[in-house]
């Protein structure tokens, strides 16, 4: 019962990220629009992906998932460096 109680809570964990991946996608939408003042803050959001990732995970099925949000991340964290280059006029 603790092993599926403790399956639950990290599924719940990495739910959350992928939660705050897409709603940090939105802000970057915002932001590079000019209807958000500030650019989120992706560097805290791979901080904390960063130290959850290196938990180790016994589950295969919750190991494959974390795999596809932390891919998630990455991709959405070079679409979102290129909108504010392009939003600043770097090239």
């Amino acid at each position: 019962m603790l092993i599926s109680e403790e399956n639950l809570k990290i599924r719940n964990q990495i739910l959350d990220f992928d939660t705050k991946i897409e709603e940090m996608h939105l802000g970057f939408q915002k932001y590079c629009k000019g209807l958000q003042s500030s650019m989120p803050d992706w560097e805290s959001l791979e901080r904390q992906l960063i130290v959850f990732s290196r938990r180790k995970l016994i589950d295969l099925e919750l190991s494959r998932h974390l795999d596809r949000v932390l891919y998630k991340f990455q991709n959405r964290k070079k679409i979102w460096l290129k909108w504010v280059q392009e939003f600043h006029g770097i090239s």
